[in-house]
Protein backbone atom coordinates (compact mmCIF):
# COMPACT_ATOMS: atom_id res chain seq x y z
CA UNK A 1 0.00 0.00 0.00
CA UNK A 2 1.15 3.15 -0.72
CA UNK A 3 2.24 5.35 1.82
CA UNK A 4 -0.16 8.12 2.84
CA UNK A 5 -0.18 11.46 1.76
CA UNK A 6 -2.54 13.62 4.57
CA UNK A 7 -5.21 16.02 2.94
CA UNK A 8 -5.05 19.01 4.80
CA UNK A 9 -8.67 19.41 5.41
CA UNK A 10 -8.66 15.30 6.86
CA UNK A 11 -10.08 14.71 10.15
CA UNK A 12 -9.35 12.21 12.95
CA UNK A 13 -10.66 9.47 12.94
CA UNK A 14 -13.45 8.55 15.18
CA UNK A 15 -15.36 5.12 15.74
CA UNK A 16 -18.04 6.30 16.43
CA UNK A 17 -21.19 4.16 16.23
CA UNK A 18 -18.54 1.30 14.88
CA UNK A 19 -18.38 -2.10 16.72
CA UNK A 20 -15.81 -2.20 19.20
CA UNK A 21 -12.99 -4.46 18.91
CA UNK A 22 -13.84 -8.01 19.48
CA UNK A 23 -12.09 -10.29 22.25
CA UNK A 24 -12.92 -12.95 19.99
CA UNK A 25 -10.06 -15.78 19.85
CA UNK A 26 -8.48 -16.11 16.43
CA UNK A 27 -7.89 -19.96 16.16
CA UNK A 28 -11.43 -20.64 17.84
CA UNK A 29 -12.96 -18.58 14.84
CA UNK A 30 -10.72 -20.53 12.51
CA UNK A 31 -12.40 -23.55 13.91
CA UNK A 32 -15.98 -22.49 13.76
CA UNK A 33 -15.34 -21.57 9.92
CA UNK A 34 -13.31 -25.12 9.27
CA UNK A 35 -16.40 -26.93 11.06
CA UNK A 36 -19.07 -24.73 9.54
CA UNK A 37 -17.73 -25.47 5.94
CA UNK A 38 -17.84 -29.13 7.06
CA UNK A 39 -21.28 -29.44 8.18
CA UNK A 40 -22.61 -27.20 4.82
CA UNK A 41 -20.95 -29.70 2.62
CA UNK A 42 -22.25 -33.06 4.33
CA UNK A 43 -25.88 -31.65 4.12
CA UNK A 44 -25.69 -30.30 0.61
CA UNK A 45 -24.34 -32.92 -0.61
CA UNK A 46 -21.44 -33.37 -3.77
CA UNK A 47 -23.17 -30.72 -5.43
CA UNK A 48 -22.47 -28.18 -2.87
CA UNK A 49 -18.73 -29.90 -2.07
CA UNK A 50 -17.28 -28.15 -4.76
CA UNK A 51 -18.67 -24.75 -3.83
CA UNK A 52 -16.71 -24.79 -0.66
CA UNK A 53 -13.75 -23.15 -1.75
CA UNK A 54 -10.23 -25.54 -1.69
CA UNK A 55 -7.61 -22.52 0.23
CA UNK A 56 -4.38 -24.83 1.66
CA UNK A 57 -2.86 -23.08 4.78
CA UNK A 58 -0.07 -24.91 3.95
CA UNK A 59 0.34 -23.31 0.19
CA UNK A 60 0.02 -20.26 1.77
CA UNK A 61 2.17 -19.88 4.07
CA UNK A 62 5.07 -21.41 0.90
CA UNK A 63 4.10 -18.87 -1.22
CA UNK A 64 4.10 -15.99 1.18
CA UNK A 65 7.57 -17.02 2.58
CA UNK A 66 9.56 -17.45 -0.78
CA UNK A 67 7.83 -13.64 -1.33
CA UNK A 68 8.90 -12.05 1.65
CA UNK A 69 12.31 -13.59 2.00
CA UNK A 70 15.36 -11.69 2.57
CA UNK A 71 17.02 -12.99 -1.23
CA UNK A 72 13.78 -10.75 -2.73
CA UNK A 73 15.35 -7.64 -0.91
CA UNK A 74 12.25 -6.13 -0.38
CA UNK A 75 10.71 -6.48 -4.15
CA UNK A 76 11.57 -3.16 -5.03
CA UNK A 77 10.30 -1.67 -8.74
CA UNK A 78 12.77 -1.31 -10.85
CA UNK A 79 15.29 -3.61 -9.44
CA UNK A 80 16.31 -7.39 -10.42
CA UNK A 81 15.32 -8.30 -7.05
CA UNK A 82 11.54 -7.31 -8.18
CA UNK A 83 11.86 -9.65 -11.38
CA UNK A 84 12.97 -12.54 -9.43
CA UNK A 85 9.47 -11.84 -7.54
CA UNK A 86 8.09 -11.53 -11.01
CA UNK A 87 9.25 -14.69 -12.53
CA UNK A 88 8.17 -16.49 -9.32
CA UNK A 89 4.60 -15.49 -9.57
CA UNK A 90 4.89 -16.77 -13.19
CA UNK A 91 6.07 -20.20 -12.71
CA UNK A 92 3.59 -20.48 -9.89
CA UNK A 93 0.64 -19.34 -12.37
CA UNK A 94 2.06 -21.70 -14.72
CA UNK A 95 1.92 -24.71 -12.31
CA UNK A 96 -1.89 -23.69 -11.85
CA UNK A 97 -2.29 -24.00 -15.47
CA UNK A 98 -3.86 -20.44 -16.22
CA UNK A 99 -3.82 -18.90 -19.55
CA UNK A 100 -1.79 -16.40 -21.14
CA UNK A 101 -3.13 -13.25 -22.23
CA UNK A 102 -4.14 -13.00 -25.53
CA UNK A 103 -0.71 -12.74 -27.76
CA UNK A 104 1.70 -12.30 -24.95
CA UNK A 105 3.52 -15.35 -24.96
CA UNK A 106 4.13 -14.89 -21.74
CA UNK A 107 2.96 -14.34 -18.50
CA UNK A 108 4.79 -11.35 -18.08
CA UNK A 109 3.37 -7.45 -19.24
CA UNK A 110 6.46 -6.33 -19.35
CA UNK A 111 6.76 -2.09 -20.36
CA UNK A 112 9.64 0.37 -20.31
CA UNK A 113 9.63 3.28 -17.58
CA UNK A 114 9.79 6.47 -19.93
CA UNK A 115 13.11 8.91 -19.70
CA UNK A 116 12.95 11.21 -16.70
CA UNK A 117 10.80 8.64 -14.31
CA UNK A 118 10.93 8.39 -10.47
CA UNK A 119 14.66 7.18 -9.44
CA UNK A 120 14.80 4.82 -6.99
CA UNK A 121 16.48 6.57 -3.43
CA UNK A 122 20.00 6.62 -2.71
CA UNK A 123 21.53 3.23 -1.44
CA UNK A 124 18.62 1.23 -3.37
CA UNK A 125 20.31 -2.03 -4.85
CA UNK A 126 19.22 -3.15 -8.35
CA UNK A 127 19.24 -0.24 -11.16
CA UNK A 128 21.97 1.80 -12.01
CA UNK A 129 21.54 5.71 -13.09
CA UNK A 130 21.95 4.53 -17.11
CA UNK A 131 20.05 1.27 -17.02
CA UNK A 132 17.42 0.44 -18.57
CA UNK A 133 14.60 0.65 -16.73
CA UNK A 134 12.48 -2.34 -17.02
CA UNK A 135 8.98 -3.12 -14.98
CA UNK A 136 6.35 -6.28 -15.26
CA UNK A 137 3.33 -7.11 -14.27
CA UNK A 138 2.68 -10.83 -13.93
CA UNK A 139 -0.91 -11.50 -15.36
CA UNK A 140 -2.90 -15.03 -15.86
CA UNK A 141 -6.17 -15.63 -17.44
CA UNK A 142 -8.83 -18.63 -17.13
CA UNK A 143 -11.58 -18.29 -19.89
CA UNK A 144 -14.82 -18.39 -19.02
CA UNK A 145 -18.13 -18.60 -21.20
CA UNK A 146 -18.43 -14.52 -21.26
CA UNK A 147 -15.22 -13.86 -22.70
CA UNK A 148 -15.92 -10.60 -23.10
CA UNK A 149 -16.53 -10.31 -19.26
CA UNK A 150 -14.00 -10.01 -17.07
CA UNK A 151 -13.61 -10.77 -13.13
CA UNK A 152 -9.88 -9.19 -11.79
CA UNK A 153 -7.86 -10.15 -8.97
CA UNK A 154 -5.33 -8.26 -8.70
CA UNK A 155 -2.20 -7.27 -5.63
CA UNK A 156 0.62 -5.37 -6.01
CA UNK A 157 4.09 -7.43 -5.40
CA UNK A 158 6.19 -4.31 -5.42
CA UNK A 159 7.42 -3.09 -1.79
CA UNK A 160 9.76 -0.15 -1.01
CA UNK A 161 13.27 -2.55 -1.07
CA UNK A 162 15.80 -1.76 0.59
CA UNK A 163 16.46 1.49 2.92
CA UNK A 164 19.94 1.28 4.47
CA UNK A 165 19.37 2.51 8.11
CA UNK A 166 22.29 2.07 10.82
CA UNK A 167 25.04 -0.20 10.26
CA UNK A 168 24.91 -3.44 10.84
CA UNK A 169 21.05 -3.10 11.66
CA UNK A 170 18.42 -4.65 9.43
CA UNK A 171 18.23 -2.65 6.30
CA UNK A 172 15.58 -4.97 4.06
CA UNK A 173 11.73 -3.91 4.10
CA UNK A 174 10.36 -7.47 3.36
CA UNK A 175 6.83 -5.80 3.18
CA UNK A 176 5.35 -9.68 4.25
CA UNK A 177 1.56 -8.25 5.20
CA UNK A 178 2.38 -5.02 2.63
CA UNK A 179 1.85 -6.44 -0.10
CA UNK A 180 3.01 -10.32 -0.43
CA UNK A 181 -0.38 -11.26 1.50
CA UNK A 182 -2.17 -9.62 -1.13
CA UNK A 183 -0.67 -11.60 -3.59
CA UNK A 184 -0.10 -14.65 -2.14
CA UNK A 185 -4.51 -14.29 -2.00
CA UNK A 186 -4.20 -13.61 -6.10
CA UNK A 187 -1.74 -16.79 -6.59
CA UNK A 188 -4.42 -18.96 -4.48
CA UNK A 189 -7.66 -17.89 -5.36
CA UNK A 190 -6.42 -18.63 -8.98
CA UNK A 191 -5.25 -22.21 -7.63
CA UNK A 192 -9.13 -22.49 -5.86
CA UNK A 193 -10.68 -20.89 -8.97
CA UNK A 194 -8.88 -23.33 -11.43
CA UNK A 195 -10.17 -26.13 -10.13
CA UNK A 196 -13.88 -25.71 -9.90
CA UNK A 197 -13.91 -26.10 -13.81
CA UNK A 198 -14.92 -23.36 -16.35
CA UNK A 199 -16.60 -19.97 -15.03
CA UNK A 200 -19.36 -18.01 -16.26
CA UNK A 201 -17.57 -14.85 -16.53
CA UNK A 202 -13.53 -14.98 -17.83
CA UNK A 203 -11.40 -14.17 -14.80
CA UNK A 204 -7.99 -12.60 -14.62
CA UNK A 205 -5.62 -11.98 -12.01
CA UNK A 206 -2.87 -9.79 -11.87
CA UNK A 207 0.19 -8.93 -9.61
CA UNK A 208 1.37 -5.42 -10.59
CA UNK A 209 4.36 -3.89 -10.61
CA UNK A 210 5.60 -0.16 -9.04
CA UNK A 211 2.17 0.33 -6.73
CA UNK A 212 4.91 1.78 -4.58
CA UNK A 213 6.09 4.21 -7.10
CA UNK A 214 3.05 6.13 -8.12
CA UNK A 215 0.78 3.03 -9.43
CA UNK A 216 2.34 2.22 -12.91
CA UNK A 217 1.78 -0.92 -13.43
CA UNK A 218 -1.82 -0.78 -12.97
CA UNK A 219 -1.78 1.96 -15.57
CA UNK A 220 -0.03 0.39 -17.96
CA UNK A 221 -2.39 -2.93 -17.18
CA UNK A 222 -5.12 -0.17 -17.78
CA UNK A 223 -4.53 1.06 -20.90
CA UNK A 224 -3.76 -2.38 -22.61
CA UNK A 225 -7.81 -3.71 -22.88
CA UNK A 226 -11.33 -1.86 -22.58
CA UNK A 227 -11.66 -1.76 -19.04
CA UNK A 228 -15.75 -1.63 -19.43
CA UNK A 229 -15.39 -4.97 -20.01
CA UNK A 230 -14.07 -5.19 -16.46
CA UNK A 231 -17.05 -6.47 -14.12
CA UNK A 232 -15.25 -5.98 -10.96
CA UNK A 233 -11.99 -5.57 -9.35
CA UNK A 234 -10.67 -7.23 -5.93
CA UNK A 235 -7.66 -5.87 -5.12
CA UNK A 236 -6.35 -6.87 -1.91
CA UNK A 237 -3.78 -5.47 0.09
CA UNK A 238 -2.86 -6.53 4.02
CA UNK A 239 -4.64 -8.66 4.99
CA UNK A 240 -2.39 -10.84 7.35
CA UNK A 241 -3.49 -9.18 10.46
CA UNK A 242 -7.11 -9.40 11.93
CA UNK A 243 -9.24 -6.34 11.72
CA UNK A 244 -10.35 -4.08 14.96
CA UNK A 245 -13.64 -5.77 14.01
CA UNK A 246 -12.21 -8.78 15.13
CA UNK A 247 -11.35 -12.59 12.97
CA UNK A 248 -12.93 -13.77 9.64
CA UNK A 249 -13.74 -10.01 9.30
CA UNK A 250 -12.41 -7.82 6.23
CA UNK A 251 -13.23 -4.24 5.27
CA UNK A 252 -13.98 -2.51 1.48
CA UNK A 253 -12.37 0.20 0.40
CA UNK A 254 -15.15 2.44 -1.28
CA UNK A 255 -18.13 1.17 -0.42
CA UNK A 256 -20.31 3.97 -1.21
CA UNK A 257 -19.16 4.41 -4.66
CA UNK A 258 -20.77 1.49 -5.72
CA UNK A 259 -23.17 -1.85 -5.08
CA UNK A 260 -19.77 -4.44 -4.51
CA UNK A 261 -19.59 -4.11 -1.17
CA UNK A 262 -23.29 -5.19 -0.83
CA UNK A 263 -23.04 -7.84 -3.46
CA UNK A 264 -19.90 -9.42 -1.11
CA UNK A 265 -22.02 -9.00 2.24
CA UNK A 266 -25.04 -10.94 0.46
CA UNK A 267 -22.95 -13.87 -0.40
CA UNK A 268 -21.41 -14.49 2.69
CA UNK A 269 -24.26 -13.95 4.61
CA UNK A 270 -25.05 -16.78 7.12
CA UNK A 271 -21.34 -17.96 7.75
CA UNK A 272 -18.59 -17.02 9.55
CA UNK A 273 -17.10 -14.23 7.29
CA UNK A 274 -18.30 -10.75 6.96
CA UNK A 275 -17.00 -7.86 4.93
CA UNK A 276 -18.05 -3.89 5.84
CA UNK A 277 -17.14 -0.57 4.75
CA UNK A 278 -13.28 0.95 5.51
CA UNK A 279 -13.47 2.14 8.93
CA UNK A 280 -10.99 4.24 8.58
CA UNK A 281 -12.16 7.26 6.25
CA UNK A 282 -9.15 9.83 7.62
CA UNK A 283 -6.63 8.09 6.14
CA UNK A 284 -7.72 8.30 2.22
CA UNK A 285 -7.10 4.43 1.56
CA UNK A 286 -9.36 4.34 -1.82
CA UNK A 287 -6.98 6.58 -2.95
CA UNK A 288 -3.70 4.53 -1.87
CA UNK A 289 -3.85 1.62 -4.14
CA UNK A 290 -3.95 0.13 -7.82
CA UNK A 291 -8.34 0.17 -7.80
CA UNK A 292 -7.95 3.68 -7.85
CA UNK A 293 -6.49 3.64 -11.12
CA UNK A 294 -9.23 1.34 -12.62
CA UNK A 295 -11.91 3.56 -9.98
CA UNK A 296 -11.24 6.51 -12.60
CA UNK A 297 -11.95 4.72 -15.25
CA UNK A 298 -15.70 3.84 -13.92
CA UNK A 299 -14.47 0.07 -13.15
CA UNK A 300 -16.62 -1.24 -9.91
CA UNK A 301 -12.72 -0.66 -8.12
CA UNK A 302 -12.31 -1.62 -4.67
CA UNK A 303 -9.60 -2.66 -1.74
CA UNK A 304 -9.98 -5.57 0.15
CA UNK A 305 -8.08 -5.34 3.88
CA UNK A 306 -7.90 -6.03 7.44
CA UNK A 307 -4.79 -4.67 9.17
CA UNK A 308 -5.60 -2.07 11.39
CA UNK A 309 -3.33 0.31 9.47
CA UNK A 310 -3.80 3.16 11.79
CA UNK A 311 -1.80 1.13 14.52
CA UNK A 312 0.42 -0.96 12.93
CA UNK A 313 3.69 -0.78 14.15
CA UNK A 314 5.23 -2.57 10.97
CA UNK A 315 3.78 -0.72 8.01
CA UNK A 316 6.89 -0.05 5.44
CA UNK A 317 9.75 -1.14 8.43
CA UNK A 318 12.05 -3.71 8.09
CA UNK A 319 9.85 -5.83 11.20
CA UNK A 320 7.33 -6.38 8.19
CA UNK A 321 7.93 -10.18 8.24
CA UNK A 322 6.00 -13.16 7.94
CA UNK A 323 6.48 -14.08 11.83
CA UNK A 324 4.21 -10.77 12.49
CA UNK A 325 1.02 -12.49 10.49
CA UNK A 326 -1.30 -14.68 11.55
CA UNK A 327 -1.41 -17.36 8.88
CA UNK A 328 -4.60 -18.94 9.70
CA UNK A 329 -6.90 -14.87 9.81
CA UNK A 330 -4.71 -14.88 6.23
CA UNK A 331 -6.10 -18.23 4.81
CA UNK A 332 -10.08 -17.66 6.07
CA UNK A 333 -9.46 -14.16 4.45
CA UNK A 334 -8.87 -15.59 0.97
CA UNK A 335 -11.79 -17.98 1.41
CA UNK A 336 -14.06 -15.88 2.50
CA UNK A 337 -13.18 -13.71 -1.15
CA UNK A 338 -13.43 -16.08 -3.07
CA UNK A 339 -17.04 -16.91 -1.43
CA UNK A 340 -17.65 -13.47 -1.99
CA UNK A 341 -16.83 -13.42 -5.21
CA UNK A 342 -18.93 -16.73 -5.90
CA UNK A 343 -21.86 -14.34 -7.68
CA UNK A 344 -20.27 -12.01 -9.46
CA UNK A 345 -17.58 -14.71 -10.91
CA UNK A 346 -21.05 -16.38 -11.83
CA UNK A 347 -22.73 -13.77 -13.46
CA UNK A 348 -25.81 -13.93 -11.12
CA UNK A 349 -24.87 -10.19 -9.50
CA UNK A 350 -23.36 -7.02 -11.46
CA UNK A 351 -22.35 -4.19 -9.31
CA UNK A 352 -23.05 -0.70 -10.63
CA UNK A 353 -19.95 1.07 -11.76
CA UNK A 354 -18.39 3.88 -10.23
CA UNK A 355 -18.88 7.34 -11.45
CA UNK A 356 -15.58 8.63 -12.77
CA UNK A 357 -16.03 12.35 -12.23
CA UNK A 358 -16.57 11.68 -8.67
CA UNK A 359 -13.38 10.00 -8.11
CA UNK A 360 -10.11 12.30 -7.33
CA UNK A 361 -7.40 12.32 -10.12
Amino acid sequence: MSAWQPLSNRAAHRWGGRRPPSNRNPRCATRRAAMLALVIVVAAGPSMAAQVPDIDRASVERVIRVLAADDMEGRGAFTPAAMRAARFIAAEFAAIGLEEIDGAGDYLQEFAEPAGGRRRPPGDRGETPDAPRRLANVVGKISGNREDEYVLFSAHYDHIGIRPGPPGEDAIRNGANDNASGTTAVIELARAFKKTGKPERTLLFVAFTAEESGGRGSRYFSEQLDTDQIIAMFNIEMIGKPAVSGPNTAWITGFERSTFGRILQEAVAGTEYEFYADPYPGQNLFYRSDNATLARLGVPAHTISTTPIDVDPDYHQVSDEVETLDLDHMTNTIRAIAMGAATIVSGEATPTRVDPGAVRR
